[in-house]
């Protein structure tokens, strides 16, 4: 059972380049800038004419076998122009017009987001950057999706017409371009973007009743909770170079995410969005089952590892309540998302789990709050 379970005692966030909170919130990456540009023209022109132009996907519908199509693999990954290929046909959406595009700020610095107002087009766009146009199956718990290491090819042209630009006098021109676009790879942050894709349904698939609110608040909340989740994992992935689809991380995001919309962390709400509402029941459905897909575990196990999930949450809560309202606003919540990133999951479900947070630079931060 220990060894079905080994998962739990994971911790892929590296802090040997740790960033102090004097320099939160970091800059903002390069792609920002061509974002800006992006979010600027999609008034005038609206969502697919704008961003079909830009990326490069969009330009292909989601179909069975899409990803092997050599067009689409031409274009993919070597931006190869699509005008001229049959299979390039546009991606179909029900409501285009649904779809707003704007800049959320994140201690990580700003961060794209695609908020989708049509569920059917929020699986359209996460099969089409997420999965490269295949036509696989999005779980209904699953409401949000960052994109990372997007290689975007509007970005290269620019960065190919601004060196022709400054270089198309020099001789062989072309062959220095080569050598220019070798050196060009290794430098990811000139053509690589992170964005978020974010459905506007109820947060986990969970019904406003399960949690004793309005639909409409629930649904105003809802967005919040997805909104602070996923630019969770993008700090996490600046700040520690890790951002996984694994239960630490998932514990981590909720909590900032819960924190961001409720100005508290809600265990109980966390537990329903894994589908442990009635812990130790487990409910077919919650997303706890999207964290298990590559794991094979007994009866045994997974009994054990809903008791590491309840226990992690509860001792959030009533260690976060103790402190608060210091771990649910401003530097309090950069503090606590550092001290989570130093433990792992068993760690956080155990008895000395205050003292843990409290020694991962909590205590100094409390100072005298310390009680």
């Amino acid at each position: 059972m220990q060894e079905q379970l080994s998962f739990l005692l994971e911790n892929y966030f590296d802090h040997t380049h740790f960033k102090p909170r004097q320099g939160i919130p970091l800059p903002d990456e390069l792609f920002v800038r061509d974002w800006e540009e992006y979010i600027k023209d999609i008034p005038q022109h609206g969502f697919l004419a704008s961003l079909q132009q830009r990326l490069i996907q969009l330009n292909f519908p989601v179909r069975e076998g899409m990803s092997q199509n050599s067009n689409y693999r031409s274009a993919a990954r070597k931006g190869a122009e699509t005008s001229a290929m049959p299979e390039a046909t546009g991606v179909r959406l029900e409501e285009p017009g649904n779809i707003e595009v704007y800049l959320y700020q994140t201690l990580a610095g700003g961060i794209p987001v695609m908020q989708i107002g049509n569920r059917s087009d929020f699986e359209t766009l996460v099969r089409v950057f997420a999965h490269r146009n295949e036509p696989v199956l999005i779980p209904p718990s699953m409401g949000a999706c960052m994109i990372k290491g997007y290689n975007n090819w509007d970005r290269v042209k620019k960065y190919k017409e601004k060196w022709h630009s400054a270089n198309g006098h020099k001789e062989n021109p072309d062959l220095l371009w080569q050598l220019e676009f070798e050196k060009m790879k290794s430098q990811t942050e000139f053509y690589r973007d992170t964005f978020l894709i974010l459905s506007d349904k109820e947060y986990s698939n969970v019904p406003a009743e399960m949690l004793g609110i309005s639909g409409e608040r629930w649904r105003r909340l809802s967005l919040d909770i997805r909104r602070e989740h996923e630019a969770t994992h993008y700090c996490t992935l600046r700040f520690w170079n890790s951002a996984r689809n694994h239960l630490l991380d998932e514990l981590i995001a909720d909590y900032m995410g819960l924190a961001a919309a409720t100005g508290s962390y809600r265990a109980h709400w966390f537990l329903c969005f894994m589908g442990l509402e009635d812990y130790p029941v487990y409910r077919t459905g919650g997303r706890l089952a999207n964290y298990l897909k590559d794991k094979e575990l007994s009866g045994r196990a997974f009994e054990k590892l809903k008791f590491y999930i309840y226990n992690a949450a509860c001792n959030l809560e009533i260690f976060s309540d103790k402190y608060a309202p210091c771990f649910y606003q401003g530097e309090g919540k950069y503090q606590m998302l550092l001290a989570m990133s130093k433990m792992n999951l068993v760690e956080l479900a155990s008895e000395n789990m205050e003292k843990k947070l409290l020694e991962n630079g909590l205590e100094a931060f409390l100072g005298e709050e310390v009680r």
